[in-house]
């Protein structure tokens, strides 16, 4: 159950003025379907933390004990460190495919992920946890739950989210896990 709520609030909280959620919201803008925009984010994001997952689980076997350990916790540091930098999307990042709201989002969510901070912290949460079924489901609800209020409302409501009170929630939760793996160690 801790892998799936750490991994859960970690991800929902980092996601706050992400890159990703900026394309949620210019998938959200440009197609005005919901559902599609969703699906494709399930799918993208589902796929992309399963790659992420079995990496850091691969990591947690290959690597001897104290040093996957020092190298979780630092690289939990410096996932706290890059998440109080705010994205931007750059004009690479936005969606260009002709194939509908669905195959749009999840092609742009897919590829908007690799190297994201998201993708590092489940690498990091999969390498922490010997639980890859709770960290992916936990990472791919955390996506979810922040970018569902923003497909569904909106340029309304993400012009009032609290983005640098959420960078530095998402930072403090992230030195916390460094802190926990530090001091409890891995699985």
């Amino acid at each position: 159950m801790d892998a799936l709520f750490v991994s859960t609030l970690a991800v929902a909280v980092a996601e706050i003025g992400d890159k990703t959620q900026l394309l949620a919201l210019l998938l959200a803008a440009r197609y005005r379907r919901p559902w599609p925009i969703l699906a494709g984010i399930l799918l993208a994001t589902l796929l992309n933390h399963a790659l992420a997952a079995w990496f850091g689980a691969a990591l947690s076997e290959w690597l001897p004990a104290g040093l996957l350990r020092a190298l979780v916790a630092a690289s939990f540091v410096a996932v706290a460190l890059w998440t109080l930098r705010p994205d931007r999307l750059d004009e690479t990042d936005r969606p260009r495919a002709q194939g509908g709201a669905f195959l749009t989002t999840t092609l742009a969510f897919f590829l908007a992920e690799i190297g994201d901070k998201t993708q590092v912290a489940t690498v990091l949460l999969a390498a922490r946890f010997d639980a890859l079924g709770p960290v992916i489901a936990g990472t791919t609800l955390g996506m979810l739950l922040a970018n569902l209020p923003v497909v569904l409302l909106g340029a309304r409501f993400a012009d009032r989210l609290p983005l640098r009170a959420a960078r530095l929630a998402a930072a403090l939760l992230f030195l916390l896990l460094a802190g926990w793996v530090a001091l409890r160690g891995i699985g």
